[in-house]
């Protein structure tokens, strides 16, 4: 039974971390250079807006977008009321004590369907209940509006990372993880032991340890479930350690302004090493040179006496292909999971929640279909722990697993996953299986899942795996210049869309193009742009003096591509059109097998090509009746015999078709938009360097 940590660092790019026990992968974790968490991190912000309708406030502390603080993430000790208020506020606030009593198993009512079970967690997010019970009464007392004022300077901490629109959720209240300790220096719940240690002996050991360490009371600490099997010298090392840190911090932020970063938390080799690293892990491999000495080094300031597990690997073959973790890796990148039985999951992460479905598969070798089920529910309830530890999916889950009748069958699962959520850092909440075989769960999102982090969203689909068919989003283009041709004051629409669309529309509605231009003398022209995808297309209106006609019926759709690639299109926009589009031959396929890129229009004059040998004859028709303005004949031209039939493309008088092949020029770093609000911009009406309005980070 070995049980090893695996560090990849060859390409500095991208550093990965795999937690190996018995050759199996059971934990994951990696950090790209280029986007480095920031959950952790403190720093020196400014507060932007105070929003009494949300009871929180924007704060500027350097990111992309604002971070948001909840009233009751703010310390009163920044509360802008008199000081007599502030200080009963404080001395109110040292009363709270974290519980240290265990909570007694068996108590919950098994038969309430709505009872939900709290599974796993770290002892981070311990600090969270603390903070909740701490601020119960004070937004109650006052408003966040009455307390805190705009362009106010605080120091902040970031609790949730960006996602999507939403910017990073931020507190007052700082909290430094250590190896066996987590120190809050603006905490006055004096701190306590971790809820997840539920030996009496071992908590009666660590109290006295806490107690001696003489932590001020305006501060607090919690002993963490790794300080269980270790000595009273290695926790008040580490409780050292974090003290100097917290000093380090305070004089960072005495010599900044904000919004700067005071302090960083580590990265993926030091909070591996922090939090995935036990006395049960035999090695530390790590692929790298530079990364082994930072991870050795961080590992004798840590836990000096492990810092001999700390190996560099040297063979020539890469320490995951060697160890077969690339092999296991590719299964967290695939939406189907398969189990030992033949059954199989299928994982799907929406914006709303991520569903997971059990299939029994090919699992047949059991007697009856109960039978399967429960063996397969049972694989999927192991699995599907793993998988969101491996993945860190977060938020609602939903899991569809197989119909079991029986009762017990169903509690057995339930019990199984329970059971395997145990080790997961993240806090989560379970429910029951429901009648329709269904259970809900919610996961604590510490960071970006994996689909988040490596993937980017599709730029045809827009991230969600379905375009509209080729038929249906030319009927659309087709209804929309339908409705614009109707206006009397219309003379001349122009459609810039796809190819696809463009061949679909010239080869199988012909005959409605002249029907439409032939009704209200308008003249209809197609261009074919190459860079549009997807839904994308814009269609125009112009008058008889080539005036652009503002119409509800224009379509746009560039409208939901993504920020870079709306810049793209609309310098895209602004490149010249050909100005006589009547001087651009049509494509023809030459016996040399030319590459066909130049830019075409098929024409209906009948005298615009010369005869060909080759060529078929050219038919006429008739022109109608109802118009006296139309041309005398509608002319359609026949490509060459050798010619392959799908590049027939068949108009009518008007119709003219022009492909744009125009270079995609790539955004150069200097044409980007500068973040202004970068970690130590200088802030308006604010470039000298001031110092700072003194805060409780300055105290004694």
């Amino acid at each position: 039974m070995t049980n090893q940590i695996l560090i990849d660092a060859a390409h500095q790019e991208e550093v990965r971390v795999a937690v190996i026990k018995n050759n199996r992968l059971e934990e994951y974790d990696f950090e790209f250079d280029s986007r480095r968490p920031i959950r952790g991190n403190i720093y020196l912000a400014k507060v932007t807006r105070v929003e009494p309708s949300l009871q929180a406030a924007f704060v500027d502390y350097g990111g992309n977008r604002n971070g948001f603080l909840p009233f009751a993430e703010i310390h009163p000790d920044y509360y802008q009321i008199p000081v007599a208020d502030k200080e009963a506020i404080l001395e109110k606030n040292s009363n709270v004590i974290v519980n240290d009593d265990i909570v007694e198993e068996g108590n919950e009512n098994l038969n309430d369907p709505s009872h939900i079970e709290d599974v796993g967690g770290d002892d981070l997010e311990e600090i969270e209940t603390i903070n909740k019970k701490r601020n119960k009464d004070l937004t109650k007392n006052y408003k966040i509006q009455e307390v805190i004022k705009k362009n106010q300077i605080l120091l902040i901490q970031i609790t949730k990372e960006e996602r999507g629109n939403k910017g990073a959720a931020i507190t007052t209240y700082t909290s430094i993880p250590g190896r066996y300790c987590v120190f809050m220096p603006n905490s006055t719940s004096g701190g306590g032991i971790s809820r997840r240690i539920k030996n009496q002996n071992e908590r009666k050991k660590l109290k006295n340890t806490l107690e001696k360490l003489n932590v001020p009371k305006s501060m607090g600490l919690i002993i963490r479930t790794a300080g269980a099997k270790t000595t009273s010298t290695e926790i008040k090392r580490d409780y050292k350690y974090l003290t100097k840190t917290w000093d380090k911090i305070k004089e960072n932020t005495l010599s900044s302004n904000a919004p700067s970063l005071i302090y960083e938390d580590g990265g993926v080799i030091q909070r591996s090493l922090r939090d995935l690293y036990s006395k049960e892990i035999d090695n530390v491999f790590i692929e790298g040179k530079e990364t082994y000495k930072i991870a050795k080094n961080f590992m004798k300031l840590l836990m000096p006496s492990h810092a001999v597990k700390i190996k560099e690997w040297k063979e020539e073959s890469s320490i995951f292909q060697k160890n077969n973790i690339e092999q296991q890796l590719s299964s967290i990148y695939a939406d189907e999971v398969f189990l030992p039985s033949g059954g199989s999951l299928v994982l799907n992460q929406t914006e709303a929640l991520v569903a997971i479905d059990v299939n029994s598969g090919s699992s047949t070798r059991y007697h009856n279909i109960e039978e399967t089920a429960i063996k397969t529910n049972l694989e999927a309830a192991e699995e599907i722990a793993r998988q969101l530890r491996l993945r860190d999916m977060a938020g609602l889950v939903v899991i569809d697993f197989i119909d079991m009748e029986k009762f017990a069958n169903r509690r057995s699962v339930e019990k199984k996953l329970k059971e395997s959520l145990k080790s997961d850092r993240s806090k989560i909440q379970v429910g029951k299986i429901s009648s329709f075989g269904l259970l809900e769960m919610s996961r604590q999102r510490i960071r970006s899942s994996i689909q988040e982090g490596v993937y980017s969203p599709c730029s045809n689909c827009e991230g969600t795996g379905l375009i509209r068919s080729i038929d249906s989003r030319s009927l659309e283009v087709l209804r929309t210049i339908s409705e614009i041709g109707i206006k009397d004051n219309i003379k001349k629409i122009k459609a810039d869309i796809p190819n696809e669309i463009l061949n679909y529309l010239v080869n199988q509605k012909r005959n409605l193009l002249i029907d439409l231009e032939n009704n209200k003398n308008t003249s209809i022209n197609f261009y074919g742009n190459a860079l549009l995808k997807g839904n994308e297309s814009s269609i125009k209106a112009f008058d008889s003096n080539g005036n652009e006609i503002k119409t509800d019926k224009i379509v746009n759709n560039n409208a939901f591509e993504n920020p870079k690639d709306q810049k793209q299109n609309r310098n895209n926009k602004k490149r010249k059109k050909p100005k006589n589009h009547k001087s651009v031959k049509p494509p023809l396929e030459n016996q040399n097998n030319e590459n066909i890129n130049k830019n075409h229009e098929l024409r209906s004059n009948q005298n615009s090509l010369k005869s060909n040998k080759n060529e078929k004859k050219i038919t006429k028709k008739k022109p109608s009746n109802s118009s006296k303005n139309k041309p005398n004949n509608i002319k359609t031209e026949s490509i060459n015999q050798n010619e392959k039939k799908d590049d027939k493309l068949k108009v009518g008088k008007n119709i003219k078709s022009v492909k744009k092949l125009e270079k995609v020029k790539s955004p150069s770093p200097d044409n980007e938009p500068k973040n202004i609000n970068h970690i130590g911009a200088p802030i308006k009406g604010n470039e000298k360097k001031e110092k700072p309005k003194s805060g409780w980070w300055n105290k004694g």
